[in-house]
């Protein structure tokens, strides 16, 4: 059955290991592009052993190379490397996150590529950037959380930095990477021809970082009296069976959640509004501390009939294997469950965008490594060399 989706026909080669590069490569894949995943003969992606897994395949990499082609070749050989220019010629997207320089020493770098595919999107995907005194750092996401300021703005009470546990730069990265795909291909596709793109893990995560969690960084003439993170301090309520959270912003929500958790003191003119919450913090801890009292004496089903009632907006605290079950993700049809060839029963999350005329879909199962290196030299015109580079270990699977 034909793609219809909006990148149907678009021919994706990526060079990427671990999370940033393949998760924009599955993305792509749910949206119809072609995806040729070059791997390592040996070990392949370092990202097949980390996690949970079943078979030898990790859930992570199950995840972030659905639908993909996997060949494995030794780029570092001679005809390693002339296999893979054959395949970028022929592709309107490259992808890589080598450190800085290792594309190009390799000969696989953007000007390399430019020579015979003027039109090429490329792709480089780095830590710390290309320039600079950390450009050759290694750069795992804890690494990025600790320096672009995320461990720092989750900090406990005591000044301890916290990690957010999982890897949300490598993921806030490939998303920031996608989009930047996606409009370049625009721009091609308006008559502005190929270019080379440069996403750095500090660029994207203190992007992301900074439009809401370092308000007195970003206004320099702030006196400083407010946290720069309007979220610091909120905590969940403790429910009898559970835990949730309301977020009140309006002034509506705020007497909403007093009146529902039967809070003392929310009359009082001096929170009438949110410039007078805000001018009177202590007053409004005092309140919020009667909120949380409130809490405590009421069920989870209890506190829903409160809120519903109410109309404010709150969420019950729901943990990944209770998610799937609950009847609101059940009626989006939030999650996709298929049986994997290597891994058998899996749940996946549906692809986030519904297009309405070009629908996206989830793609098929993970390659296992070099599953279709033989399928690909065939349409390389290369099949008659299939023995020869296996058994020199130029390729593999």
């Amino acid at each position: 059955m034909e793609h219809t989706g909006p990148l149907s026909g678009v021919r994706v080669l990526e060079l990427s290991i671990a999370l940033t590069g393949p998760y924009i490569g599955a993305l792509f894949a749910d949206q119809g592009a072609s995806v040729v995943k070059v791997e390592r003969p040996d070990i392949g992606d370092i990202m097949r052993w980390i996690g949970p897994s079943v078979n030898g395949l990790s859930a992570v990499f199950r995840v972030c190379n659905r639908g993909k082609q996997s060949i494995a070749i030794d780029i570092r050989t001679d005809v390693g490397r002339e296999i893979v220019l054959e395949l970028a010629e022929r592709a309107d997207v490259v992808m890589q996150n080598f450190r800085p320089g290792v594309a190009d020493r390799l000969g696989v770098g953007y000007d390399d590529i430019r020579k015979i595919n003027s039109e090429v999107i490329y792709l480089s995907q780095t830590g710390f950037g290309e320039v600079g005194p950390y450009r050759d750092r290694s750069a795992y996401d804890t690494v990025i959380q600790a320096y672009a300021g995320v461990a720092s703005s989750q900090a406990s009470k005591d000044g301890e930095p916290k990690f957010l546990q999982q890897v949300i730069a490598d993921k806030v990265s490939a998303l920031y990477a996608s989009q930047a795909v996606t409009a370049a291909l625009f721009a091609r596709a308006m008559g502005r021809g190929g270019q080379h793109i440069h996403v750095s893990m500090v660029d994207a995560v203190v992007s992301f970082l900074w439009a809401d969690a370092a308000g007195n960084e970003v206004l320099l003439d702030s006196d400083g009296s407010q946290p720069s993170s309007f979220t610091i301090g909120l905590r969940p309520f403790p429910f009898i069976d559970g835990w949730g959270v309301v977020t009140p912003i309006s002034d509506s929500d705020f007497t909403g959640m007093c009146r529902a958790l039967e809070a003392a003191g929310a009359d009082d003119p001096r929170l009438g509004t949110a410039e007078l919450r805000n001018q009177h913090r202590p007053l409004m801890a005092e309140v919020m501390e009667h909120c949380y009292e409130g809490a405590a004496k009421l069920t989870v089903e209890q506190a829903t009939a409160r809120f519903d009632a109410e109309d404010v907006p709150y969420a019950m605290i729901v943990s990944p294997p209770e998610l799937p079950d609950d009847p609101h993700a059940v009626a989006m049809g939030l999650f996709v469950e298929v049986d994997d060839p290597v891994v058998g029963r899996t749940r996946i999350p549906r692809h986030p965008a519904l297009f309405d005329a070009t629908p996206a879909q989830l793609a098929g199962p993970a390659p296992a490594l070099g599953e279709h290196t033989a399928d690909v030299l065939a349409s390389l015109g290369r099949a008659d060399q299939e023995a020869e580079l296996r058994q020199a270990g130029v390729i593999a699977g």
